[in-house]
């Protein structure tokens, strides 16, 4: 995906949805053209609530298929609708590398999946949507990935309380399940969970 597509939402916004100081947000936080910086056009309630399900679509790299089905299963589910969520869309196998500082876009991160690089409990696995657990211990081979090891010992980031992090052997152990205040809050969730149940 080029650079231009995979920031067109942080422009609209006016901020990086990942906290990038690359993202072309950070020098023009406003919309693009030339009228840009002039422009304020208030949205609709539906548009609102549109522009919460884009970001947190971006920000999680899925596509609106992918969001519709893990909204479904999550209105199933005991817990809130919202927490739950927001939990099974951090606990995906490209989330979790992203967020460990394994990779250092999402996008880097699926393909690492994608490529077979990643292994849950010993077993390759190469699907990103594949949901780790508490207990889980994910790793990925120095020997047989040397570059993406280099990268995982020279990248830093913010490590979530519910992972233990072995930068040496490349190692990620989910401790145990993500809640609310840790997920990330660049969006509403609640406003995502209205959009669907309109």
């Amino acid at each position: 995906m080029e650079v231009r597509a995979k920031h067109k939402l942080c422009r609209r916004i006016g901020g990086c949805l990942w906290g990038s100081p690359k993202c072309p947000s950070a020098k023009r936080p406003f919309p693009a053209g030339m009228h840009g910086k002039n422009k304020q056009k208030k949205l609709s309630t539906y548009g609102e609530l549109l522009l919460e399900k884009q970001k947190l679509k971006t920000f999680y790299a899925i596509t609106e298929k992918q969001l519709r089905i893990a909204y479904t299963k999550a209105k199933k589910g005991k817990s809130q609708t919202d927490h739950t969520l927001l939990r099974n869309l951090e606990m995906r196998l490209c989330s979790v590398i992203y967020r460990s500082g394994f990779a250092k876009t999402i996008f880097a991160a699926k393909q690492f999946v994608n490529h077979r690089h990643v292994k849950v409990n010993g077993r390759t696995v190469d699907k990103n949507s594949f949901l780790a657990r508490q207990g889980d211990v994910l790793t990925i081979d120095p020997q047989k990935s040397p570059s993406i090891a280099q990268t995982v010992k020279s990248l830093s980031a913010e490590i979530p309380p519910y992972m233990e992090i072995d930068r040496d052997n490349c190692k990620i152990t989910i401790t145990r399940e993500p809640v609310p205040g840790e997920m990330p809050c660049n969006f509403e969730i609640m406003r995502v969970i209205e959009f669907y149940a309109r």
